[in-house]
């Protein structure tokens, strides 16, 4: 069913075709993941489309805690849209409860060792050599319902749709385009799988093609409270089934599995994501304007119906990023209480070495928030509007570090080298690089030589033993090649839309080859033809 820890998943890839601007590409998501090339080539684009994934096959997947939940007389699955319309026969009812008894007798004999204690990334500790097992009758029930997306086609269109701020999936074609594809792919005990999406502009459609070859259900993804829940469960089981219908006890269980094998299926897009788009700075200004617009426009509208004034809309990216703005007043005072969970060394570094200031969340009368910024050495605090727009840009970088982001999670930055100074360029990809270090997966989109280069630097310093490292800045920061991965986007004159391909770094050159170089180059052979055209004078 999923496969054992020696023959798991390795890397998931991401292929598209004729998506919006970008003809044609193929990603591999990394620890540290970066987009570079002209403007206008779909960079924020791919970035925008993993956000949408990861938060639809999180949905999709056992790490949603509100979905998630086995106390009896709760519906296991409450967002009914993702439910298959497979339906266990009686046989398939006794297999499932014989094999939830015989599991609970497997995690008794475990002992209280194994129970996971509380907490956000706290899992099932199970003996070493030992594994959960299932029929091999479970197993074909659980891949006809994975198998089985016809259903799920809607949700992840509507998903594209409120992330993009689009109003249909058509306009999510490339120019004369007949076909958009997405797909997901990887493989799992070397056979094959994919999840693909594809769209002619009227409907949107899904497809997964998940193999089979193991029985073993990996307990990476069982959160403490999933697990807590399923013990509860089968222990009551025979109370349960006196007076239950033990037919929505199967398909409960069933879709819990699923959601297990799901999670394991496509790794790392189930985690929680973030994303801060560019111009955060002016939305850092503006935040409680545009909300208390929204809000005075609606209610305008809901008092005038005939009324002119369009209904505000936003993408769902920047609807988000304004939800978790708004919510921060609520995360100050969690933090507070709890620093120690917290990345403050992260967020602590960013505002020490490179704003210089620290930032803070002030809560209103009605816990809305206002940002302030207190310069080093200052004793009273300044108001975002009232600083560099480099402390503005940076402001959500260190507030998400501080409040939001957790290990695992992907946290998206477009153009983190907006408004920072060549040198200040370099001080924050060293610390995207101890984000990493720290379990944050980080993609970027960026137009900065030197965030490149100082990457290069970084994955170079890898190869050289810690001991002889002294004498260089900031020698514990280094990132392998494989936690490193650059794609480059360019424009192609004959598809009439733009090629995304993997660009390796070039020991040589000292950089990750994006065409910065030929830039230079040309302005130099321009200046040299001015220069000596004034000479010949």
């Amino acid at each position: 069913m999923v496969a054992s820890p020696a023959t798991k998943t390795k890397s998931i890839e991401l292929t598209v075709s004729d998506f919006g601007p970008i003809a044609e590409g193929r990603i591999g998501l990394r620890p540290m993941t970066v987009f570079v090339g002209p403007s206008n080539t779909g960079k924020s684009y791919l970035a925008i489309l993993i956000y949408a994934l990861h938060r639809f096959f999180r949905e999709y997947s056992a790490l949603n805690h509100r979905r998630i939940r086995l106390t009896f007389g709760l519906s296991l699955h409450q967002d009914r849209r993702f439910e298959s319309d497979f339906t266990p026969s009686e046989n398939d009812i006794k297999i499932l409860l014989d094999w939830a008894e015989d599991l609970y007798k497997i995690i008794e004999k475990w002992g209280p060792s194994a129970m996971p204690s509380e907490g956000r990334l706290a899992t099932l500790s199970t003996p070493a050599g030992e594994a959960i097992n299932v029929q091999e009758e479970i197993a074909d029930m659980l891949s006809s319902m994975i198998n089985d997306v016809s259903h799920v086609g809607e949700i992840i269109t509507d998903e594209l749709i409120r992330c993009f701020g689009m109003d249909s999936a058509k306009n999510l074609l490339r120019y004369q385009s007949s076909k958009s594809k997405v797909c997901l792919c990887s493989s799992i005990a070397n056979n094959p799988f994919n999840y693909e999406f594809a769209t002619t502009g009227q409907e949107f459609e899904m497809s997964a093609s998940v193999p089979f070859k193991s029985q073993q259900i990996n307990t990476k993804y069982l959160y403490a409270v999933q697990w807590k829940d399923l013990l509860d469960l089968l222990l009551d089981l025979d109370k349960i089934r006196e007076r239950t219908n033990e037919s929505f006890m199967a398909s409960q269980m069933l879709v819990y599995l699923v959601a297990l094998v799901v999670s394991d299926i496509v790794g790392p897009f189930v985690a929680p994501v973030h994303y801060l788009p560019a111009d955060r700075a002016g939305v850092m200004h503006a935040h409680q304007l545009a909300v208390r617009g929204i809000i005075d426009r609606a209610s305008r509208i809901a008092l005038r119906p005939e009324s002119p004034i369009p209904t505000p809309t936003l993408s769902g990216v920047l609807g988000d990023f304004l939800s978790q703005l708004v919510g921060l007043a609520d995360q100050q005072q969690l933090y507070l209480r709890r620093k120690e969970d917290s990345y403050d060394h992260l967020s602590s570094n960013l505002e020490r070495q490179i704003m210089r200031g620290e930032v803070r969340v002030e809560r209103g009368q009605i816990s809305y928030p206002s940002f302030v910024y207190r310069p080093d050495g200052w004793r009273r605090n300044l108001p975002l509007m009232n600083v560099s727009s480099m402390v503005s840009e940076l402001a959500p970088v260190a507030l998400y570090l501080r409040h939001v982001v957790q290990p695992g999670d992907l946290l998206i930055i477009e153009e983190p080298e907006a408004h920072l100074h060549p040198e200040m360029q370099v001080e924050f990809t060293r610390l995207l690089a101890s984000a990493v270090q720290a379990g944050v997966r980080i993609l970027i989109t960026t137009h900065s030589e030197w965030v490149l280069e100082e990457l290069a630097n970084l994955v170079r310093l890898s190869e050289l033993p810690p001991e002889r490292r002294q004498g260089l800045d900031d020698p514990d920061i280094a990132l392998t090649p494989d936690q490193v991965g650059a794609w480059l986007f360019e424009h192609d004159a004959e598809r009439k839309g733009s090629i995304v391909k993997e660009i390796n770094l070039e020991v040589d050159a000292g950089t990750f080859p994006s065409g910065f170089g030929l830039v230079t180059e040309d302005l130099y052979n321009r200046w040299a033809e001015i220069s000596n055209r004034i000479e010949e004078g």
